[in-house]
């Protein structure tokens, strides 16, 4: 599996529909969300998977209005029962020795641990497989996307409140489960965090917490607030990245990133974060929360990422659905 900074030839996206994910807000989401579709849209292909005839119809007609790229979108009548594409779509992967050669896992999704309907998400990996030709590999185990990051480079990040749950692979141990990883992802170098953020209920997916910036930087969610509940979870973390090395022997470079005001919803804290920002080409795109520390997070970005475009999109109401831009796409390398 290639980084994400690999030039993409796509982005997926499931066009969000289901109510019960934004409770009462899902309309106002629909700004934010069609402005990533029209960013997305201006430097590359988006394939979006819509419900049927009228679904397409009318997210067509909302995102010309939006000024999206028109000419780079393809929808797909693929139902699916939620919009986190990142979770029910496939890792695309690209053959080492035969350059362009593409396929694609097809892992188990279970709507982390049985939380929610996923009997349509499940088959989406398949779907796609199957519009392209594409090979798909089928390990048989549950893994989300958004519970592990790479680098391209044999090293792969995770935490163990995830994959080690006992609503994901109860019979697997952590070796095991290290190698699915190593033998589906294509890495020699499993790097276990432990806990995720407070209102995640993914139960800890990586990418809220710490990614791959290159291939030996790692930007890390860090909460200064000794008082926050994140504050001990992500210090562990952080501890651990400062410990590890990568396939190559070395030593990471850290890269903190500050965590967002909490954000709070119905009594309800969300799982804000600034890890959970897209690369697309030549662009990194990264959720703000209408807080100081948008612009710190933006700084960072523009330090770690010179040569892309630092492009941040207002996630304040999409962080209702307990995810954001990462959450909701899923790259598909050239």
């Amino acid at each position: 599996m290639p980084a994400e900074w690999v030039r993409h030839e796509a982005t997926w996206l499931s066009y969000p529909h289901n109510q019960n994910s934004w409770p009462g807000k899902i309309e106002t989401i629909v700004p934010s969300y069609n402005l990533f579709i029209k960013t997305l849209s201006e430097v590359e292909t988006v394939h979006i998977n819509v419900l049927d005839d009228t679904m397409e119809f009318l997210v067509k007609a909302a995102l010309k209005e939006a000024g999206a790229f028109m000419v780079n979108l393809e929808f797909h009548q693929f139902p699916t029962n939620d919009a986190w594409c990142r979770d029910h779509g496939p890792a695309f992967l690209l053959n080492r020795k035969e350059s362009g050669r593409r396929a694609l896992v097809d892992w188990k999704y279970n709507a982390w641990g049985g939380k929610y309907p996923y009997d349509l998400d499940n088959l989406i990996p398949q779907r796609i497989a199957d519009h392209f030709g594409m090979q798909a590999f089928l390990p048989g185990i549950i893994m989300e996307g958004g519970s592990i990051d790479v680098n391209g480079c044999g090293d792969l990040l995770t935490t163990k409140a995830c994959l080690l749950n006992e609503n994901r692979n109860p019979t697997l141990d952590q070796g095991q489960i290290e190698q699915y990883l190593c033998d589906y992802y294509g890495v020699d170098n499993v790097i276990w965090l432990g806990d995720g953020i407070d209102g995640d209920d993914t139960n800890g997916h990586v990418d809220d917490l710490s990614r791959f910036a290159t291939e030996d930087i790692i930007l890390t969610a860090v909460e200064t607030n000794k008082n926050d509940i994140n504050y001990e979870p992500l210090q562990e973390n952080l501890k651990e990245l400062n410990k590890c090395r990568l396939a190559n022997g070395k030593q990471p470079t850290i890269v903190e990133l500050p965590m967002p005001d909490p954000v709070i919803y119905e009594d309800q804290r969300l799982p804000a974060s600034y890890a959970n920002f897209y690369l697309a080409n030549g662009l990194v795109i990264f959720p703000t929360y209408k807080c100081d520390n948008d612009t710190k997070a933006a700084h960072i970005f523009e330090d770690v990422f010179p040569d892309r475009e630092i492009v941040g999109i207002d996630s304040t109401d999409i962080i209702w659905g307990l995810g954001s831009f990462h959450c909701l796409s899923q790259q598909m390398p050239e």
